[in-house]
This record gives C-alpha cells, sequence and structure tokens, in this order.
C-alpha cells in the first residue's frame, strides 16, 4: 500500500476552484455500565428519568467522583489511535445554560486534556492512504435530553442521559472533502468498536460528530469556520459538507462576508441553517473544577492496557492480505466488523473445529462476504445472530473442495442449514445431494442433450462460447448434481471445441 501525504491540493476536490477544508469533533460514548461521576446505569431505552442520581440531577451538596473504568477507556482510545496519554490532566466546568444542563455547567477539560495527538489513517482508494492528525482527547459529560414534541404546551426533560460518560476526540482540519470527512468517521468508528471503547450506535447517539466547515482558494490562508452541530449519520455528514461548503462559496463569491457561527443541517430539506453565533473559549468562561482533584494516570496503568490491546483493522488488514493473500479489498471488507474478521479466521484456521484443517482463504472469504454478509444484510442481522457458525460453514467449504457437492448444491446446503440448522456432510448424504461424479452416467445426458439440439451443436462449434447453453442444460436435467468439471471436459470432447 502506498501512503500519500502531500502538500498539494488534489485539483479534482476542488468545488468551482474552491478548497474544502474539514476539521471533525466526534463525540464518543464511552462504554461503561455507569457514568462519568456518579454510579447511575448508562442503558439505553430506560425510561424517562429512571437511570438519574442525585449528582447528575445537580442536587445540593452533592460532590462528583470519577469513574476509573472510564478513565481506563480513554486510555485505550487514546493508545489504539497512537496519542499520548498525559500524566496530569484537568477538569473544567464549561459554564452555560440549556434546560436539560442541570449543574448550569459541563464538567469537561480543556486546557488540560487526558490524550493529546494521535492519527486516523483513512483510504482514499485500494493503493492510497492519508494520516489524519488528533488534536486531543477529552473526557467530558454529557447533557440531558430536551423533548419538544411531547406536549402541545410544554418541553420536557429527560436527565437519563446527563451525565453519560463522553470522549471528544477533535482532528486536526486536514480532511479535504466530504468523502474524506465521511471515511474519517467511518474509520474512527471501526477503530473505537475493535478496542470496545464505544459501540459507534449512531442511531442511538452514542456516536455523533460536529464538523467544522471552512472554504479558500488554493494556498490562502484558512478560511472562517462554521460547525454543524450533532450529526448522527455518516451519509448525513457528507451531505452537510457538501452543502455548508457550497452555501460558504456563493457568499464569498457575491462579495460576502462568511460569519463564524453555529448550524443545524436539515436533512429533509438537504441545507444547513444558522443555529446560533458562534461561541469562543471565554464565553464558556472555563476554569478547574474545585470539587475535583487533578486526574493522574499512572505509567502501570498505561502499561497494562497497552498490553490488552486487539490487533486494529489497519494492522488485521495487513495480515490477511500478506498471510491469506487476499486482494486488499477482500481483506478490507472482511476487517470493518471484528466478529466477521474472526469469523473468517476461524474458518480458515479451523481452530476450536473438532478435527481443525487449514481451508482456501479466497474461498472463505467469498462465502463470508457474499453468501453469509448478504444474507445477514438482507435479515438485518449482524454476525452474532447468524444461524451458521463458522464450523457449518467450514464444513460446506469442505464437501465443496472435496468434490462431494457443487457450488450451486453448496449455495442448496447453505439455505437449509441457515433455516433448519444441522451438520452439512449429514444433510448432503440423507438428502441425496452429493455430487455426480460418474463420467458414465454424465456422458448419457451430455449424449441425449447433444442429438435433441443439432442446430446449437453448429453453434457451439462456430462460437465456443454457446458451449456454456449446453453446459446449463446438462446441470438441469442432473439436477444440478452433475460435477461441472466433468461435464465441460465431455462437452468440448463431443463438440470438438
Amino acid at each position: 500500500m502506498v501512503s500519500k501525504m502531500d502538500a498539494s491540493v488534489d485539483q479534482s476536490k476542488l468545488i468551482d476552484g474552491w478548497e474544502v477544508v474539514v476539521g471533525m469533533e466526534v463525540h464518543a460514548q464511552i462504554a461503561s455500565r455507569a457514568k462519568l461521576f456518579s454510579g447511575a446505569a448508562t442503558a439505553f431505552g430506560g425510561g424517562p428519568n429512571s437511570q438519574v442520581s442525585l449528582v447528575d440531577a445537580a442536587m445540593p451538596g452533592m460532590l462528583p467522583v470519577i469513574n476509573a473504568e472510564c478513565v481506563r477507556q480513554a486510555v485505550r482510545t487514546g493508545l489504539g489511535l497512537k496519542a499520548k496519554i498525559n500524566p496530569k490532566s484537568v477538569f473544567d466546568r464549561k459554564n452555560y445554560f440549556y434546560p436539560d444542563l442541570p449543574q448550569g455547567y459541563q464538567i469537561s477539560q480543556f486546557q488540560s486534556p487526558i490524550i493529546s495527538g494521535g492519527e486516523v489513517t483513512i483510504d482514499i482508494n485500494n493503493d492510497e492512504t492519508k494520516k489524519i492528525g488528533i488534536q486531543r482527547i477529552h473526557l467530558e459529560q454529557d447533557a440531558g435530553k430536551s423533548l419538544h414534541e411531547q406536549h402541545a404546551n410544554l418541553s420536557l426533560v429527560d436527565l437519563n442521559r446527563s451525565g453519560v460518560a463522553l470522549m471528544e476526540i477533535v482532528s486536526k482540519p486536514e480532511l479535504g472533502s466530504s468523502h474524506e470527512a465521511m471515511n474519517f468517521v467511518a474509520k474512527l468508528r471501526i477503530i473505537l468498536r475493535y478496542l470496545g471503547t464505544c459501540d459507534g450506535d449512531m442511531e442511538k447517539g452514542h456516536l455523533r460528530a460536529d464538523v467544522n466547515v471552512s472554504v479558500r482558494r488554493p494556498g490562502e490562508p484558512l478560511g472562517t469556520r462554521c460547525e454543524i452541530k450533532n450529526l448522527n449519520s455518516i451519509t448525513f455528514i457528507g451531505w452537510a459538507v457538501d452543502d455548508e461548503a457550497r452555501r460558504q462559496i456563493g457568499v464569498l463569491e457575491e462579495g460576502g462576508k462568511i460569519e463564524q457561527e453555529t448550524r443545524l443541517y436539515d436533512p429533509i430539506k438537504g441545507t444547513t441553517r444558522a443555529m446560533r453565533t458562534k461561541e469562543e473559549a471565554h464565553d464558556y468562561r472555563y476554569f478547574p473544577d474545585p470539587d475535583l482533584l487533578p486526574l493522574e494516570v499512572s505509567p502501570v496503568l498505561i502499561a497494562e492496557v497497552e498490553r490488552s490491546l486487539p490487533e486494529l483493522p489497519d494492522e488485521k488488514r495487513a495480515r490477511f492480505v500478506r498471510e491469506y493473500g487476499l486482494p486488499i479489498y477482500e481483506a478490507a471488507r472482511l476487517v470493518v466488523e471484528r466478529e466477521v474478521a474472526d469469523y473468517f479466521e476461524t474458518i480458515v484456521t479451523g481452530a476450536g473445529f473438532p478435527l481443525p484443517r487449514r481451508r482456501d482463504a479466497r474461498m472463505a472469504a467469498n462465502w463470508v462476504i457474499n453468501e453469509l454478509a448478504g444474507r445477514l444484510n438482507k435479515e438485518g442481522k449482524d454476525i452474532s445472530a447468524s444461524p451458521v457458525v463458522p464450523a457449518q460453514l467450514g464444513s460446506i467449504l469442505d464437501l465443496i473442495a472435496q468434490g462431494t457437492i457443487s457450488g450451486k448444491i453448496a449455495k442448496d446446503v447453505f439455505e437449509i442449514v441457515w433455516n433448519e440448522g444441522g451438520d452439512p456432510a449429514a444433510i448432503v448424504e440423507q438428502r441425496g445431494l452429493k455430487q455426480v461424479t460418474d463420467v458414465s452416467a454424465i456422458e448419457a445426458i451430455v449424449d441425449d442433450i447433444i442429438a435433441k439440439n443439432a442446430d446449437k451443436v453448429a453453434d457451439a462449434k462456430a462460437n465456443a462460447k454457446a458451449i456454456g447453453w449446453f453446459v446449463g442444460q446438462v446441470m438441469k436435467a442432473s439436477g444440478g448434481k452433475a460435477n461441472p468439471q466433468a461435464v465441460n471436459e465431455l462437452l468440448k470432447q463431443k463438440l470438438g471445441v
């Protein structure tokens, strides 16, 4: 793989001669059963205000206590993104006033975050990547949620999310298009899921992004940025970047000036709209939270977490290409979900099977990507809910490799196992699905079809590709059980092609 980080502008990314510059602020909910500063639950879907402690509700005299697991998860994320874990960080109060923010401030980190630096490598195409720098990752608590559509005259407040632990992952302004912005969030989501630090469920709001967009003529300083808040769809991120960039270009080309502001994206109208003038840091009146001591992360904890890191997607993809000879695009599709990659590798290595055996990696990848993933997508399931386990799919591949069944029959067997379960080898035996390899039996079918289709024989002799029609007829007549290789060889011999 070739990695390029060229300082020159890619002309194909320009919009009407303007360069788009994008920076991301991704809010990732930490995978933890308790909130950042209280013991209240974080489970999704609880009844309104059913998971709220006195700390979350900002009752007088209640003091926050840091959740050690959330700190560990942040350290794990930082190490996974090749960042620096700062041995000392400080929690600050970020002051602003919303009905769903009971304290009147958010406990966050500003000047001294827990993590500095890092990078995410995104794919530009099959043979080119780009490294996007991370400025910082800090811990903060989430606000509650205001509900405006449940009462005709009132807005309601649900504090279940109040105090939930977030990691705010801030990128450098190094993304140059909507495509790169989408790839960045998608890749970051994959990494977080591999690490187990965030489930990445954007529909539930567990991963959402604020997108900073500006435009400039190539070579000019950075333009004034506008921030688009709370995007919880990778597709919406791409649409919002494109629309906001074109809006800014239109303003500038008409002689106007871009005002720094916060905007919202309306996916129905496909446009952004102004929400409020963008606040600066001084507007939030940050100051160290007097109820929390500086957070110190020991070298022992960092070393312990580092030893437990899994093989990450880029490393796994490179190994699949190197070790199993997979094309890079197949390896890339397999490693998008850690569970899918593990499923594939279990089949190939036979690890844990009663009779472990090595299998053809290309065939296994094809079946996992096309047959298995296709069926899972059709039924809206993830691989953990697959009725066909690795041992069963591995058995189907063994039957193909042994010549016991053809690829077509294998798909029928897969369907049976999917719906009914069972051992594929026993199913083939009991239902008479074995491939016909008796040449004399196949030859009789071939001779019969040739005798009945003299006009097609002439076509095949004139055009060798026409032999495919005869192959189809023989397979149909044999109920799909004839060995395709034997059929082809016999037809070529009989037709003289």
